[in-house]
């Protein structure tokens, strides 16, 4: 790849150019970002898998800057216009923008009045205007009054009109203006004629200004969706004349100042240029980039948050009982054995308008006894604390764990075409129901069926770019599932889908060859799925386990192309592999710089070293229980100064939300979170961190409940 965008992603990233070009160059020989950041450490100096994705982030758009280059560069060319200068200064772009102003006085353009007036052949007096060098300017442009220009202030309006336009088009002058726009510029909003009412939770914008460098990204989300409803207007405000002076002083650059008439006349050109062109262009690049900038913040805390998510701790293989509560209709009521898979289902009336207690009672422990339940996973939604209550007062003849799982998401499953293919006979009830189950016992496999942006999580997600989240999310996703790593003989299509080197297609493939043939015995066996290459093997066959398969390392992170290795290793430490598999003491008596080679070196020996004490080790912690407080069951029921144990539902930039067993979130804000201050909350809390709260707010009128955080 180009020099310039090595250098400019080693910048970036504040690493060694030669890290960032070996990483492309895998990349380009399609190796995927878990595969590079696990098991090609020393080609980039252990690179995180954070810098390996930011690394492709980059990667990705400078080729789409490669693409853009080509049509500008041919564009001008079809024009006659391109000189070996020109060119230099297009391929030297590292940043689009740029491209663009540099493109800009040749991109075709609709009639403008600068046009019009080169029609009417005045080009050659806006010329004269701007070589600076005129004693009279009145009696020049007499020379250009004709027909069509009837006089001279017409043959001179014309030149300014020009002038203006070349102004407008000055790369350096609209750098300038971009960066003192973006520096200084001051946001004010106004509300619309009539949408008071309408847009009363906009209320806090109806007139607002503040600095734009300095505002919430969270807050220019909220402004600009109000924008797009109508409910208000925005306006970039700046100094005009601070602006005018940045013009002449680049204008002027080295020159003498002209005559005081040329001048005068020079001055309405900028004052036009800046008022009619140079402002609502630069305004609107402006918003835009600082809509990029609150798109990206808000992509990143909505990553993080998806990352927790899935690496929420599982309860594992446990026979469970999923119930997803209701009031009127029931609470339905499932039961899964340690696969996951649907054993038996049924309906429960424990609570008014029905209340048949005793029978739900009844039900519910001859359900838990004859399919021998674990855990119990209650859905958070309507019904929740009641259902809750009720379970908790039954008396099981074993220990029985309860936990609270978040619904989110769940009816976005159960009405998908996966559900349906997984449960064709079973209503969406029954597969939502389902979804609460497994997400308890693998938030990880069951999540990544849904929709990230339906789980709940995040912040102002249906505003920001839809491609940049999509493709920031399945980054987030890809992570965690090859971090975990996937049991290839009972991991889902999706889950395989998101394994490195696998995708849809290959996914589909497995799951069709294992349905066909079998659970897989050895990671070998993958090369006799169809269409499944040396290439997708080499990537995917470090995250996928085996257990029980007849090699040990199977069921480990250890790639196969180290199998050799370790059995070396095995040999001189006088023990086999599966003898050398989890034993710690044998394994640190191995000199590990002993078997440092060409292609590999001591961070895949480390990484191979840890592996082998706890081959196939989960990283996520462990499922805990939780209860909340019993004094509470409504918004009404809130006191100031009360103490309670809550759930953390959600983070944002501006503070995090709270499940503290009501129907309403509390929210605890940033300057709630402790004494030092805190410039996020992902920087304080973790999604699902059990925390204690105490309420210092309460809004029945708005249904808020403000939260301060304890400990």
């Amino acid at each position: 790849m180009n020099a310039l965008y090595v250098n400019f992603i080693a910048e970036k990233l504040g690493v060694k150019p030669w890290r960032v070009e070996n990483c492309i160059q895998l990349l380009e020989e399609g190796a995927t970002v878990p595969f590079i950041s696990r098991y090609r450490k020393e080609a980039t100096g252990t690179m995180t898998d954070v810098e390996v994705a930011e690394t492709n982030f980059h990667y990705q758009r400078f080729l789409e800057l490669d693409k853009r280059k080509e049509a500008v560069i041919k564009s001008i060319d079809e024009q006659q216009k391109l000189t070996p200068e020109l060119q230099i200064m297009i391929e030297d772009c590292v940043e689009s923008q740029r491209l663009e102003d540099i493109y800009l006085p040749f991109r075709p353009k609709r009639r403008t009045r600068a046009s019009v007036a080169k029609e009417k052949g005045l080009e050659p007096l806006a010329v004269k205007m701007l070589s600076l060098n005129v004693d009279n300017i009145f009696k020049e442009a007499e020379k250009f009054v004709k027909e069509g220009v009837p006089t001279a202030e017409d043959a001179l309006s014309g030149a300014r009109d020009i002038i203006a336009e070349q102004i407008s088009e000055n790369i350096e002058i609209r750098e300038e203006l971009r960066s003192y726009y973006g520096r200084s510029g001051f946001l004010k909003t106004k509300v619309a004629k009539g949408k008071e009412e309408e847009g009363e939770k906009y209320a806090d914008y109806f007139s607002y200004s503040a600095p734009l460098s300095k505002m919430p990204s969270h807050r220019v989300l909220a402004i600009l969706r109000a924008v797009n409803e109508k409910i208000l207007s925005v306006k970039v405000e700046t100094d005009f004349q601070v602006s005018l002076k940045i013009m002449n002083r680049i204008f002027y650059r080295g020159k003498k100042y002209p005559v005081q008439s040329l001048f005068d006349q020079l001055k309405l050109s900028q004052e036009d240029a800046l008022t009619r062109l140079l402002d609502p262009s630069i305004e609107n690049e402006t918003l835009k980039a600082a809509k990029e900038r609150a798109d990206l913040e808000a992509v990143k805390v909505f990553g993080e948050n998806l990352k927790q998510l899935l690496l929420a701790a599982p309860v594992g293989q446990k026979k469970t009982m999923a119930i997803d509560p209701g009031f009127r209709t029931g609470c339905k009521v499932v039961c899964l054995d340690e696969k996951g898979e649907l054993v038996h289902h049924d309906v429960i009336y424990p609570h008014p308008p029905v209340n048949q207690k005793m029978e739900a009672m009844t039900k519910t422990c001859s359900m838990v006894e004859d399919y021998g339940i674990e855990v119990i996973a209650i859905g958070n939604g309507t019904a929740a604390r009641e259902t809750e209550a009720f379970v908790r007062r039954l008396g099981f003849g074993h220990p029985v764990k309860i936990y609270s799982v978040s619904e989110d998401g769940a009816s976005i499953y159960s009405a998908s075409e996966t559900a349906r293919q997984e449960f064709p006979d079973e209503d969406v009830t029954v597969r939502g129901a389902v979804s609460i189950g497994r997400r308890l016992m693998d938030p990880l496999a069951e999540l990544v069926k849904i929709d990230p942006k339906s789980l709940g999580i995040g912040q102002y997600q249906h505003d920001v770019d839809q491609t940049l989240l999509k493709e920031k999310l399945d980054d987030v996703v890809e992570y965690c599932v090859n971090t975990v790593g996937v049991n290839l003989n009972t991991a889902s299509r999706h889950l395989l889908s998101y394994v490195s080197g696998i995708g849809p297609a290959l996914a589909s493939n497995i799951v069709s060859y294992r349905a066909a043939n079998g659970s897989f015995s050895s990671r070998s066996q993958l090369m006799e799925v169809p269409r499944l290459g040396q290439k997708a093997y080499q990537m995917a066959a470090g995250f996928l386990r085996i257990p029980g398969a007849d090699n040990p390392l199977d069921n480990s992170a250890v790639h196969p192309e180290r199998y050799t290795l370790v059995e070396k290793m095995a040999k001189d430490a006088g023990c086999k592999v599966s003898e050398l598999i989890g034993n710690p003491e044998k394994i640190d008596s191995i000199n590990l710089q002993d078997y440092v080679g060409e292609d590999v070196g001591l961070p895949t020996l480390k990484d191979i070293a840890q592996e082998l004490k706890k081959p196939g080790r989960d990283p996520r912690e462990s499922a805990k229980d939780f209860e909340f407080s019993s004094e509470i069951s409504t918004i009404e029921d809130l006191k100031e100064g009360m103490e309670l144990p809550g759930i953390v539902t959600n983070l944002t930039a501006f503070g995090a939300f709270v499940d503290i067993g009501i129907k309403q979130n509390g929210l605890i804000h940033i300057s709630n979170m402790g004494r030092k201050f805190v410039r996020s909350a992902t920087d304080v809390l973790k999604l699902h961190q059990q925390v204690r709260v105490s309420v210092i707010g309460v809004d029945l009128r708005r249904q808020r409940i403000q939260l301060r955080l304890l400990g």
